[in-house]
């Protein structure tokens, strides 16, 4: 029998050797959050020096060089040899930044698991994509799926983290997901019905950390996190996919509702459309415009050979103009949802993962075009984007719900 793969040691958050271990924050939390603010500073702008830090920050000098001490001991910061010279008296500042880059930085990984098959990532601290494979589920029950997908991660994380301190992994999964419960309520597609997901994943990964969510939510918390500013005001994020989901995102925060079961658009109306639902009713977004809806239609009307949205997504590219047709079909059926929530939102931004928009920035302008139509208060079609990951938008994802804690709580993360 063969050993399983041996991955490096992490616990809940972060490996930290005993002596770097710090002080807990105090009861107030102001040295927590004076970490985040730091980091996230360092985030925005990095490489950058302590000084620019307090001006950005409005922390003082003194406590920006208390944190970047904090987090250079516990290897989310580095200083780099470069010197920044200083624009007036004094010595010249040494700037700092993420720990990126290196054979031995902090990575997280992450991992989408989707209907036909689940991506894998590898993610640095700024959510850039080390390393990514894929996993089809073809032939595997559902029983079966969580077992089956943590074993290809184990084998993918062995093969790729190499020095790098693994901080966690985020598993992100459509329907509805309790993160805090670390439980897959519902996914109806994959029959998981209050499947302890977190649980199975980190015990078959030899009890690293696991966190899930559902992918809108750590879509948009990616958005957030590593995207445009805007995201951080407002965002609406609208996922098409075999699933149909949506997330809402508040000055920084995905926001997830009682049981955190926010964001199932699934039979949210679509203007205009005539399909029936499997719910009894007709023009539901799912039914109207899921991935399976719509490769069903192609196979229909004769334009692929088999009900799959990437043959489809494949003969539009190749010049098929039914196939163009029917994307564009969809597109605007999207963008008429996409219209109404923008009426009853109004967020700064509204992040679309669609996949025919993400390869070809016709289809988003087909999106754009419908919501500005319809809608009552966006006449800005520039509101409207794609996720800022493009196509890795998924592995991203999941990395991100092992990143965001970090970012929020440093201090609090190192120490679990």
């Amino acid at each position: 029998m063969t050993a399983a793969p041996q991955l490096p040691r992490a616990t809940t958050a972060l490996s930290v050797r005993p002596a770097d271990r710090l002080p807990r924050a105090t009861g107030d939390g102001r040295r927590e959050a004076n970490a985040a603010t730091v980091l996230r500073a360092v985030l925005d702008h990095g490489p950058v020096a302590r000084r620019s830090i307090a001006q950005l920050s409005g922390l003082s000098p003194a406590a920006v060089s208390r944190q970047c001490v904090d987090l250079v001991r516990l290897g989310l910061v580095r200083e780099l040899p470069e010197r920044v010279e200083s624009s007036g008296v004094g010595r010249p500042q040494i700037p700092v930044d993420l720990h990126t880059g290196e054979s031995d930085g902090p990575v997280a990984g992450g991992v989408h698991i989707g209907v036909p098959g689940s991506t894998f990532g590898l993610l640095d601290l700024r959510g850039r994509l080390l390393a990514r494979r894929t996993f089809p589920h073809d032939g595997i029950a559902p029983g079966d799926l969580s077992r089956e997908v943590v074993a290809g991660l184990r084998d993918f994380l062995a093969d790729t983290t190499g020095d790098h301190r693994l901080l966690g992994v985020g598993a992100a999964l459509g329907g509805w997901v309790d993160p805090a419960l670390g439980t897959a309520v519902r996914h109806d597609t994959l029959g998981w019905h209050q499947r302890p997901l977190a649980a199975e994943l980190s015990r078959g990964l030899g009890g690293i950390d696991v966190r899930i969510d559902n992918h809108a939510r750590a879509i948009a918390q990616s958005e957030i996190l590593f995207g445009r500013p805007a995201a951080r005001r407002s965002l609406v994020h609208l996922f098409i996919g075999n699933v149909v989901d949506a997330a809402l995102g508040i000055a920084g925060v995905v926001h997830q509702g009682p049981g955190s079961g926010a964001g199932d658009v699934a039979h949210l109306p679509v203007p205009d459309s005539t399909v029936t639902c499997p719910c009894g009713r007709t023009g539901c977004l799912e039914a109207t415009a899921s991935n399976m809806a719509v490769a069903r239609t192609a196979v229909r009307r004769g334009i692929v050979p088999e009900a799959d949205v990437f043959l489809l997504v494949d003969a539009a590219a190749a010049g098929d103009r039914r196939a163009d047709r029917l994307l564009r079909e969809r597109a605007r059926a999207v963008g008429r949802a996409t219209a109404l929530l923008l009426d009853v939102l109004n967020p700064d931004l509204v992040v679309v993962t669609e996949h025919s928009s993400l390869l070809n920035p016709e289809y988003l302008e087909e999106i754009r075009g419908a919501a500005v139509d319809l809608s009552h208060v966006c006449g800005d079609p520039e509101r409207i984007v794609s996720p800022h990951a493009g196509m890795t938008v998924l592995p991203v994802a999941g990395g991100t719900i092992a990143l965001n804690p970090l970012f929020r709580s440093p201090l609090a993360a190192a120490q679990r």
